[in-house]
């Protein structure tokens, strides 16, 4: 069931409409933002631990319980945010990260159990591709444009729209599947290294959101949504990568 559910990964803030919404008399600094990141990363990585204790400790079924949490309670969480886009965002962003602490951590532990050591490649990968990815930026080799904006932003609505449709059908009587999505072969692996380019790239739209925001002297609340979205794009790159790594092992192990 695991391997089937969506994680959406689009950024709600990322329009140019976003700070009509929004207003303030502080304003974004990079000081501020780095401390968002800290809090909201920190948050996720507490609650995924918590998670995992218990499901070695205690009972693996609380982990499974935990992980359908995360998902579901994320999923909601984020849908909340991206309608309501409410004045003072945090609490419901920290609850959101909360979430996708039992998500991950219940995710980490199931593929951990299956192929030793998966973990590890995960985070070492994903971190790579955020360092790399800001380096692409911060060096202007690759530049958030209005073209890039708009075909990464659709291309990750697409995928979205596409894991959606895979969990619906999974629910149905028969367990269907939308094909090549979870395969373990040659296509099926090169479909989720294209979703995990298209969910790299959308970190080039992420630091230029940041970025423009502390340019332009945005309102500070901006902080909140850049860390967010961050957040979004960062997880679901661990989980494409987590995904890879387990499709390519299975070949193999």
């Amino acid at each position: 069931m695991f391997d089937t559910m969506v994680y959406s990964s689009s950024n709600p803030v990322l329009s140019n409409r976003f700070w009509n919404n929004i207003s303030g008399y502080e304003t974004m600094s990079y000081e501020g933002t780095m401390q968002k990141i800290g809090i909201l990363f920190g948050t996720m990585a507490v609650s995924a631990f918590l998670l995992v204790t218990v499901g070695i400790t205690v009972d693996m079924n609380i982990l499974i319980v935990g992980t359908g949490v995360g998902f579901i309670g994320g999923f909601i969480t984020y849908l909340v945010l991206l309608l309501t886009r409410p004045k003072n965002p945090a609490p419901i962003m920290i609850t959101y990260a909360v979430f996708e602490g039992l998500l991950i951590g219940g995710i980490s532990l199931i593929f951990e159990s299956m192929y030793e050591g998966i973990v590890f490649q995960a985070s070492l990968g994903t971190v790579c591709i955020t360092g790399t990815m800001y380096g692409l930026y911060a060096t202007r080799i690759i530049k958030a444009t209005p073209m890039f904006k708009k075909v990464i932003l659709t291309l990750a609505g697409g995928i979205m729209l596409l894991y959606l449709v895979s969990f619906a059908l999974y629910l149905l009587p028969g367990n269907f599947t939308v094909p090549l999505l979870h395969t373990s072969g040659p296509v099926g692996i090169l479909l989720t290294v294209f979703i995990l380019g298209v969910a790299a790239f959308l970190l080039i739209i992420n630091f230029d959101f940041i970025e423009k925001g502390i340019q332009n002297r945005s309102p500070k609340v901006g902080e909140w949504w850049g860390a967010f979205g961050l957040l979004v794009t960062v997880v679901w790159i661990y989980i494409e990568m987590i995904r890879l790594l387990a499709k390519i092992r299975s070949n193999f192990d």
